[in-house]
């Protein structure tokens, strides 16, 4: 493949947000990492891996997971919904 081929194709790699899938489950394997932004500053991320796509679980979100454990253990799947954006982000955990 050419170069003209390949950047026509390409799509940057983008991790994406647990507000976009469905359905989460609650077995799913989460992992984190520290890593480097384009600034080169440290962050930490805690992620999910859905159809070889990362999608990033924002701390509060497990937090919220924790409490609906908490009152209904065999919680299988869940949605996380989303309003507002960047630092005035707010995410609900709803059990299904």
């Amino acid at each position: 493949m050419n170069i003209k081929d390949f950047a026509n194709e390409y799509e940057p790699q983008r991790m994406g947000n647990v507000t976009e899938l469905e359905v989460v489950r609650t077995d799913i394997e989460i992992k984190e990492e520290d890593r480097v932004d384009q600034n080169n500053e440290s962050y930490h991320v805690m992620f999910v891996i859905v159809d070889d796509k990362e999608y990033r679980v924002p701390p509060s979100v497990v937090g919220q997971i924790k409490e609906v454990l908490k009152a209904k253990p065999e919680l299988a799947t869940f949605k996380v919904t989303k309003t507002g954006e960047g630092k005035n982000t707010k995410y609900q955990v709803i059990g299904l």
